[in-house]
């Protein structure tokens, strides 16, 4: 008899819950997995891109937006958003809240959201964010 059936034929007649018993081991007889040792080390680099809207956006047929409207941390204004592939990955907030992969594309020269029934509001902040990973 499987537990399933063995579980439901408790469970159903007697309406409670049957959970199989849980043996209880002694932890000094478990081996600890052996010690990695780390080669090099990794280093991250993050770079942000800020957008403020400046007139209401509309998605219905989404829309391209060219790096030169972002600034980066510094308040900077940028040509190009650095991506870091394939060792790293972007995300994009707009107004503070982060956005599905699948919302959009990043390409050095743009960002590009796709279609959706909604609208990005003048004064709205975008920002994305590119992280990459380098070992040393």
């Amino acid at each position: 008899m499987n537990l399933q059936k063995l579980m439901c034929d408790t469970c159903c007649e007697n309406n409670r819950v049957f959970w199989p018993r849980i043996k209880a081991v002694d932890i000094g007889s478990i081996q600890s997995p052996s010690e990695v040792t780390p080669v090099g080390t990794i280093i991250p680099t993050i770079n942000r891109y800020f957008y403020i809207v400046t007139e209401d956006i509309d998605l219905t047929n989404g829309v391209t937006l060219p790096a030169n409207l972002f600034t980066d941390d510094n308040g900077n204004p940028v040509t190009e958003f650095t991506l870091f592939n394939p060792n790293g990955y972007v995300n994009l907030y707009i107004n503070a809240v982060m956005q599905e992969g699948g919302a959009y594309k990043v390409t050095p020269d743009s960002l590009t959201l796709n279609p959706f029934n909604a609208t990005i509001f003048t004064g709205t902040p975008i920002i994305i964010e590119s992280l990459g990973f380098q070992q040393m």
